[in-house]
């Protein structure tokens, strides 16, 4: 009879203490601001080479001459201290800051997307970080492009403030992906064509942009597929930096390091709902290795001379963290030779995502090849593991050197 009572007594406690179970804990305003500014990456842009975080001063080269990005920790003097939150409102919707216009280097015109909610919350958390006085270096622009006053009429012409479009029979998961993609992630910021005024190009969404030397590549969802990209692919790619499929480099190595990879499985799946949009996989068109090294000979002979001992002689690499594989590479088998031109002339520097989690470089070959035999190894690739129908030129080699001597890209791997 005891042991009976001793057990209800239990089945009663255990049953009282389900009913007592707190509810999930909401995050706090402070964790939901980390993890909003982490998805929209701020920390990349506001942070220098080896500088302190969001403290500014990182360049940007645009065709009008150097920008420098702020200081937006909340110091009084030199960051973002004295704004109320309806200033970080108008900055991060209107590119209206408290000394004037901001240049649209700055992501206003997808940021405009973010709900007040988020915004409050971003504005919290930047406001809780620690102050920092410093002041970046002055912006080096060309006239007209130095006059503040001048954004206002680049707003008025080019700052298309419409809506998401309307999610027509999409999953919430398809709606969250089209919200972290176009306004907290701003990946149109880097993956759409400019105009001649650095306004993205609408028609032109996600069709790739020449940035800091490399391709911000076309992620449209035939692009993605014709590569040979799936979800699986992405995943790695977006969570460690490196897939079968290629590695992140330049500016997405470090959107992958400071914001993919610290976001939710779910917000990385939808991400790639997304951009998927649920086209379906597409017949994988391969070249030819024999056939490719008969009709570019040369270029055959540089690969084994200058790829194959990393890369492997049939291209198959050895690790994604040391040589990944040319013969499943997106960069190979994608419209634009321009990255793998690129890659080939600069090289890569090592990458070191966290301890467990890093990538060996590649020296450039500017200087020991010359246009004509980059244009024979590209093609050579491209034919034996892509499916390009138009060749490079030896002129395309030269005129992509030109590109990357003119803002110092080809020694700065050395």
């Amino acid at each position: 009879m005891g042991k009976f009572i001793f057990a209800f007594l239990l089945l009663l406690t255990g049953a009282h203490a389900a009913a007592q179970q707190p509810a999930p804990v909401k995050p706090s305003a402070a964790e939901k601001g980390r993890y909003l500014a982490a998805a929209g990456d701020c920390v990349a842009c506001h942070t220098a080479t080896n500088g302190r975080p969001y403290i500014g001063g990182r360049p940007f080269h645009t065709p009008f001459g150097i920008l420098y990005s702020t200081n937006i920790t909340p110091d009084k003097k030199t960051g973002i201290g004295n704004y109320t939150l309806e200033d970080f409102t108008a900055a991060m919707r209107r590119g209206k800051g408290t000394h004037g216009n901001l240049y649209p280097a700055m992501p206003y015109t997808s940021y405009y997307l973010i709900p007040d909610e988020d915004i409050a919350s971003l504005y919290g958390y930047f406001m809780q970080l620690p102050p920092v006085e410093y002041v970046p270096p002055e912006n080096d622009l060309f006239f007209p492009a130095n006059l503040r006053f001048g954004l206002g009429f680049w707003n008025w012409i080019f700052f298309d403030k419409a809506p998401l479009p309307p999610p027509e029979g999409k999953s919430p998961e398809w709606q969250r992906g089209n919200y972290l993609v176009n306004a907290l992630g701003h990946c149109g910021e880097c993956h759409t064509p400019r105009n001649f005024a650095f306004a993205m190009k609408s028609d032109e969404k996600f069709a790739g942009n020449i940035l800091e030397g490399w391709d911000a590549v076309d992620i449209r969802p035939a692009s993605l597929r014709r590569q040979g990209w799936n979800s699986e692919q992405l995943r790695l790619l977006f969570t460690t930096g490196a897939s079968e499929r290629g590695t992140a480099v330049g500016e997405m190595f470090s959107v992958v390091k400071h914001s993919l990879s610290h976001l939710s499985e779910s917000d990385v799946n939808a991400i790639i709902t997304y951009l998927l949009d649920d086209s379906e996989n597409t017949s994988e068109t391969i070249g030819n290795p024999q056939v490719a090294a008969e009709q570019f000979k040369q270029g055959r002979a540089d690969f084994v001379a200058y790829c194959a001992a990393c890369h492997g002689r049939e291209g198959r690499g050895i690790t994604l963290s040391f040589a990944p594989p040319m013969d499943r590479n997106a960069a190979v088998r994608g419209e634009n030779p321009y990255n793998t031109i690129a890659v080939i002339l600069r090289g890569l520097p090592a990458q070191r995502m966290d301890r467990t989690n890093a990538r060996a470089g590649m020296p450039g070959f500017h200087r020991e090849l010359d246009d004509t035999r980059v244009a024979g190894l590209v093609n050579f690739m491209r034919a034996a593991w892509g499916s390009a129908e138009k060749p490079v030129t030896r002129e395309d080699v030269a005129e992509i050197r030109r590109q990357l001597r003119e803002h110092d890209y080809l020694d700065a791997m050395e």
